[in-house]
């Protein structure tokens, strides 16, 4: 009897040795590998197709970048155009605004007032790019300051969405990071490197990149401070979003920031220009809560009183915060005087439209289709348009129709521009299908891996009872095959 326990025993430590061996690994990597290889969604075969489809819009991009005729971007300063397609997209919105009711909450009763939802937050994106495309299209630099604000907006809803995000969901794990990472950067790095143009030119980027992951690490020390050290939730979350304002301070404001000048001068200005909105959208989003609570006093109740009061109020302040900024910054003619100050006053016209957007409920409730349809290809217009929509990596405008050229007539360049619009946006729609494809089957991937890691830290913490050690005592080939049934790839 002992001699049959020790055999066991023995037999026991053997498989767990294998099991944790560095050969065990790679065999059910392997297998996962493999697994993910045969898999009729979000496998290999998706993963290829991906890459095949972006490879020819990739072509076209480079084609489109150095296709001539051309002339100079700067020739086409056209103010009067600008505010014309801008009045066309007001229009657009118009006949596609949609309405919505407010459901009642889980716990019923009133409707729940929901303000920066998905569908409006998308459609902010969606006119803001349009105005940031059209900016660098017509030349109109008396709008400068403002675009610079639509770029800190965007910065800013990095932080704000992944703060909230993390603080619901918790997940910081390597599929969430890796997801993130390729969504914001795998199209970008592949048009800077196949159209060989420095990825400075996509500079927002890597703005969008670093927001993400000091994001992350700022959730993430909040999340501990309050499971491990007891802190109540506010003080957790505030300890970190304080403590990631201090590392942002002592490296924005020392000599510290001159680090960004080993990449070069044009991130030296850029981070600076935004360095603190990714942080201004962590702090909104841990008042998110507070701010939501007083839309549901205000806007959720059956109070007429109440609501045009609180409309009244919110839209008076409102414009008073964008008069604020405009007033005494905006209004700044000179672009380095204003660029200086940016940072610090952008955030007046962010609360200022929200206040406005967001004054009823009604307000609430609605969005347009169209915006929001184009604020969810935001990224891909955002890169696309330098080669496409313009060409000669943005400095000059492609003519296609004849006569469209820099002395041509308005109506042909208008004309012009329609046609080259038409093919940039669908090459931008497709070009973010095909990212999400990526996305998808390399998130399938790391899932597979990490539950084939997984697995072999659980087999190999069997409890050496004596049905574990019947279970423990199998040979390699079986342990790979409990793995595979584990993760369902059988």
């Amino acid at each position: 009897m002992k001699t049959s326990m020790g055999k066991r025993i023995a037999l026991a430590k053997r498989s767990t040795a294998l099991s944790s061996s560095p050969f065990r690994r790679i065999v059910t990597m392997a297998s996962a590998l493999k697994a993910w290889s045969v898999k009729e969604e979000n496998g290999l075969k998706d993963f290829i197709k991906a890459q095949c489809q972006i490879s020819v819009i990739l072509a076209l991009a480079h084609f489109g970048n150095i296709y001539e005729p051309s002339y100079p971007r700067n020739d086409n300063h056209a103010p009067p155009i600008f505010w014309l397609v801008n009045a066309f997209l007001a229009v657009g919105a118009f006949f596609t605004w949609t309405w919505k009711a407010s459901s009642a909450g889980r716990s019923g009763g009133s409707p729940r007032v929901i303000i920066l939802g998905r569908e409006q937050t998308e459609e902010w994106k969606g006119w803001m790019q349009w105005g940031f495309i059209f900016y660098h299209y017509y030349r109109v630099y008396y709008v400068y300051n403002e675009i610079r604000v639509f770029v800190s907006a965007y910065v800013w809803m990095t932080g704000f969405g992944n703060f909230l995000y993390f603080d619901k969901k918790n997940d910081y794990s390597v599929e969430r990071f890796v997801s993130m990472i390729l969504r914001i950067n795998y199209f970008p790095l592949l048009l800077s490197y196949f159209l060989t143009v420095p990825l400075e030119l996509y500079y927002v980027v890597p703005l969008h990149t670093t927001g993400f992951v000091v994001t992350m690490i700022t959730c993430y020390l909040g999340y501990q401070l309050e499971k491990k050290f007891g802190m109540s939730y506010w003080k957790s979350r505030s300890v970190a979003v304080g403590l990631s304002l201090l590392a942002h301070i002592l490296f924005y404001e020392t000599p510290a920031v001159n680090f960004l000048l080993l990449f070069s001068k044009e991130y030296h200005f850029r981070f600076q220009s935004d360095k603190y909105s990714a942080w201004l959208g962590m702090a909104s989003g841990l008042l998110w809560g507070k701010v939501g609570e007083y839309m549901q006093w205000a806007h959720g109740f059956e109070n007429d009183q109440r609501r045009q009061m609180a409309t009244l109020v919110q839209f008076s302040v409102g414009v008073a915060l964008i008069a604020f900024w405009y007033g005494l910054f905006g209004s700044i003619s000179d672009k380095f005087l204003y660029n200086p100050l940016h940072p610090y006053v952008f955030i007046f016209a962010v609360i200022g439209w929200l206040m406005i957007r967001n004054c009823t409920r009604y307000l609430t409730e609605c969005h347009s289709t169209l915006l929001e349809f184009l604020g969810r290809n935001t990224l891909e217009t955002y890169v696309l348009q330098f080669h496409l929509f313009m060409s000669h990596n943005v400095q000059h405008i492609p003519v296609i129709i004849p006569g469209s050229d820099a002395n041509g007539s308005q109506i042909l360049k208008f004309c012009n521009m329609v046609l080259c619009g038409t093919i940039f946006l669908t090459m931008a729609v497709w070009a973010r299908k095909i990212t999400v494809s990526t996305q998808t089957s390399v998130v399938e991937l790391v899932k597979n891996l990490s539950r084939t890691d997984s697995s072999v830290s659980e087999y190999a913490a069997v409890p050496q009872s004596e049905e574990g050690l019947k279970l423990s005592a199998v040979d390699e080939g079986e342990v790979v095959e409990l793995t595979k049934l584990e993760n369902g790839t059988s």
